[in-house]
């Protein structure tokens, strides 16, 4: 049967490729931008960064850097900038003061320089984000680290402490006090690494079927894609290239057992098209 005698299905189907044919090609833009994003990130933590020294020296370094470097630039307007771009977080000196920025780009640089590094929200009774802060990995430990205060925090004894270790008050007042400025609201009772209340009516539902279906998600390293704008698009442009495909396969299957149509694929339509193109007229 003709594709024209069922116009929805037509249009269906003409709609579905061209979302597919977009979502390829914001893939490919994806791919080349996360791949420039490494490239930059990598020569600047290189130029920050030892790089035969031990990790917590490395940390010492980027902390370091964030507290001497050099001028950078001044953005009249901080909200039209994106603050999960490296390549912007790392260029402007007032978002390597503002706590979500700051822990960008120190997140960036010392994944790039080799880290296992991550960032952690810390939230208030309503779930609303109070301060952004960073783990590290050190010695098999995830160690906070806050780069807005440039700071490890530490017990008396000069330790890195971690967050659960954080969550003691003695300790927390401990560890702070030397951190001038910092604010007493902002403890270690309530934290996550991803806020998905932020997604408008699906966050909550979603945050109920990963619990329900992935054990310790939460747990996981989802800095690459909440912290790169570059790898967020390539993900999901990735998955929006998935649904269109499988949609296109189930519409297609529609076609031919519900409405009898009969489309000719794409691939003997080339190879018309060069017959017609190439033979030899007899």
């Amino acid at each position: 049967m003709h594709l024209r005698r069922h116009p929805l299905f037509q249009f269906s189907w003409c709609l579905l490729n061209a979302l597919l044919v977009a979502s390829a090609v914001l893939l490919v833009y994806g791919i080349g931008w996360e791949i420039s994003t490494e490239r930059y990130l990598k020569g600047f933590a290189d130029s920050v960064v030892p790089l035969s020294t031990a990790p917590e020296q490395k940390v010492e370094a980027i902390l370091t850097w964030m507290n001497q470097a050099p001028a950078r630039r001044n953005a009249v307007d901080v909200e039209s900038l994106d603050i999960r771009d490296p390549q912007t977080t790392l260029n402007y000196q007032r978002l390597l003061q503002i706590c979500g920025s700051a822990t960008n780009a120190f997140v960036n640089l010392a994944s790039s320089s080799g880290l296992e590094a991550r960032r952690l929200l810390l939230l208030n009774q309503n779930n609303r984000t109070l301060h952004v802060v960073a783990e590290v990995r050190l010695a098999h430990r995830w160690v906070v680290i806050d780069p807005a205060f440039r700071a490890v925090f530490r017990d008396a004894q000069g330790q890195p402490l971690t967050r659960s270790q954080l969550r003691d008050p003695h300790v927390f007042r401990e560890a702070t006090q030397k951190l001038k400025g910092y604010p007493p609201a902002c403890t270690f009772d309530r934290t996550t690494q991803v806020r998905l209340e932020r997604i408008p009516f699906l966050g909550g539902l979603l945050r109920k079927i990963l619990n329900a279906l992935l054990f310790g998600w939460e747990e996981w390293n989802w800095s690459g894609i909440t912290e790169r704008t570059s790898m967020a698009l390539t993900l999901a442009a990735a998955l929006l290239m998935g649904v269109f495909l499988a949609g296109r396969f189930a519409l297609s299957w529609y076609g031919k057992r519900r409405l009898g149509v009969i489309r000719v694929r794409l691939r003997e339509q080339l190879m018309r098209a060069a017959h017609a193109l190439f033979s030899i007229p007899s």
